[in-house]
């Protein structure tokens, strides 16, 4: 009589569990796994790819456990920023765990079980917390611009007409790609507008760094530029005089003691005209990394200004 009380609670239990977890699996059949997890390299092609990638590699995420940090530097907490509906400047907690931007970061795992889980986390336009009233609404790209954006803008001169450079670190702060696009985030007065990138290439970062292949090294993918460029457009010319321009300003940066050898700013204050051309040039060679490509007139624009106000 014991053993059948026993076997019977065993059997209550199983049931017990089977009803607990049904609401979370009863849609969900083998055929929806295999959707993902399957003899296909869907999955490991990516895994690769991404192990050759920044977001994928390096030790930044480790700077996720800090409040201010974490929503970009976390792959985690960058979900669970997103979730909140929260910015990078508003998250209050560090992540214990951070990790790196894996899969989970950018697109809805094992929320459905199904294919629909590559869905992306967001594609919402983006308000970018730096600036007032510019947003950015580049389609599927806006889930980059979340984190792709300043920090700051540069401060605005004080009653003598000078600009403290406040730390080694001072800047638009890393990834400003979004606000380039735009035509704005830079310093000096210098008008900018949209570029071609942002207003006639669909889904913005993703056509242009995922590609119809669905590449995840996030390296811009020729097969992209090719849909609009055509053979001669000298891509790679125009990219050179850009890095000309940017050797040329940090020379003159060097030469005037704003800029130390190893490519920091010098802490000091300075004309608003020559921290103007420190910013720029951070904005520009450090911090966008694109040579010009995410907005060639305002590139040059800022180049221009830049290096005129220090010779």
């Amino acid at each position: 009589m014991q053993k059948r009380t026993s076997f019977m609670g065993v059997v209550l239990a199983l049931v017990v569990l089977l009803v607990g977890t049904s609401s979370v699996f009863a849609q969900v059949q083998v055929t929806d796994c295999m959707g993902c997890h399957n003899d296909t390299t869907v999955i490991t092609e990516k895994q690769t790819a991404l192990s050759e990638a920044v977001h994928g590699t390096g030790e930044a995420f480790g700077r996720g456990t800090s409040a201010g940090c974490a929503g970009c530097h976390s792959g985690g907490a960058f979900s669970a920023m997103v979730a909140a509906g929260l910015t990078p400047d508003t998250v209050e907690a560090g992540d214990p765990n951070p990790t790196r931007q894996s899969c989970r970061a950018c697109h809805q795992i094992h929320t459905g079980y199904t294919v629909a889980d590559w869905a992306l986390e967001t594609t919402a336009p983006v308000a970018l917390y730096a600036f007032e009233n510019v947003t950015y609404d580049g389609g599927k790209g806006n889930l980059c611009a979340n984190c792709h954006q300043p920090r700051r803008a540069i401060a605005a001169a004080d009653a003598d007409g000078n600009i403290a450079v406040t730390s080694t670190h001072w800047g638009p702060h890393h990834g400003p790609q979004s606000a380039m696009l735009l035509g704005t985030g830079g310093a000096g007065g210098v008008a900018g507008v949209p570029s071609f990138h942002y207003r006639l290439v669909g889904d913005t970062c993703v056509t242009c760094h995922i590609g119809a292949d669905n590449g995840h090294t996030f390296e811009a993918v020729a097969s992209s530029c090719d849909e609009c460029h055509a053979e001669e457009d000298d891509i790679d010319g125009a990219q050179a005089a850009v890095a000309a321009q940017i050797a040329e300003l940090g020379d003159l940066l060097i030469a005037k003691g704003l800029l130390d050898e190893a490519g920091h700013p010098v802490v000091g204050v300075y004309p608003a005209a020559q921290a103007s051309a420190l910013w720029n040039y951070i904005f520009i060679s450090i911090e966008d990394g694109s040579s010009g490509a995410h907005n060639p007139p305002y590139t040059k624009a800022l180049l221009d200004a830049s290096i005129a106000a220090l010779q």
